[in-house]
C-alpha cells in the first residue's frame, strides 16, 4: 500500500545511533540503553517536518539470538518512549538475515530503504540517510538517498577506514545524532557541502 509522506525523510539506523550497541548484541529491552540527547535529537526532527524511518540490520533473529517477537518488542518500547517524548517513529524495517543468507535487505543493500519507498512513495533523492557503519553510508549510496551523514557514536573509526577503501564519502560527519539532526534540519535534508565538525 502507497502512504505517501508530505515529508522528507530521514532513515536512521539503530544501535549504536540511537541506543548504546553491543558487541553480544541488543536482545532484550533491559540491554536497550537510549544514549543521551537522542530522544530529543528525533523529537527535533519531527517537529521541522522530517518523517523518521528506522532501517536495522537485525540477525539475531537468523542467529537464533532472539526471536522476531523480542525485536519487535524492543523496538515498540523504544518508539512508545520517543513518542512520550514528543517524537514519532514513522515506521521500522529491519533485515533478520546472516551475511550467509544472502539476503536482498542486509545492509549495505538497499532492500529495506526499497521496501519504505515502495510502501510510502518516497523521493529518495530528497532523502537523508544517518548510521554509524560502513555499511549505512554504503546502503545510501546504493538507494540514491540524497544525503549520507555518518555519526561517531558506535562505529565510526572503522567505518571511515572502510569508506576510505571502497572511495565512499558521506556527505556529513557529525559527533552524533543530536548534531547530526540540526546539520540535516539546517540544510532542509539537502546535500550541501559543508565542513565536517572535529
Amino acid at each position: 500500500m502507497n502512504e505517501n509522506l508530505p515529508q522528507k525523510v530521514v532513515f536512521l539506523d539503530r544501535d549504536g545511533v540511537i541506543n548504546k550497541d553491543s558487541p553480544d548484541y541488543i536482545k532484550s529491552w533491559a540491554e536497550f540503553h537510549f544514549l543521551p540527547g537522542r530522544l530529543e535529537a528525533i523529537k527535533k526532527l519531527t517537529l521541522n517536518g522530517f518523517a523518521v524511518i528506522i532501517i536495522s540490520n537485525q540477525s539475531i533473529i537468523n542467529r537464533q539470538m532472539a526471536s522476531r517477537r523480542h525485536v519487535e518488542y524492543i523496538n515498540d518500547r523504544m518508539k512508545t518512549s520517543i513518542e512520550s517524548c514528543g517524537g514519532e517513529i514513522k515506521d521500522i524495517f529491519f533485515c533478520p538475515h546472516t551475511p550467509d543468507d544472502r539476503c536482498d535487505c542486509r545492509k549495505p543493500k538497499p532492500g529495506l530503504i526499497y521496501k519504505a519507498q515502495k510502501k510510502y512513495g518516497i523521493n529518495l533523492a530528497a532523502s537523508c540517510m544517518v548510521g554509524d557503519s560502513a555499511k549505512d553510508i554504503e546502503c545510501a549510496r546504493r538507494a540514491g538517498c540524497g544525503c549520507a551523514v555518518l555519526v561517531k557514536s558506535g562505529n565510526a573509526l572503522e567505518a571511515e577506514k572502510i569508506l576510505a577503501k571502497k572511495k565512499i564519502f558521506p556527505d556529513h560527519i557529525a559527533q552524533d545524532l543530536c548534531r547530526a539532526a540540526d546539520w540535516i534540519i539546517s540544510n532542509d535534508g539537502k546535500r550541501i557541502p559543508i565542513p565536517l565538525q572535529d
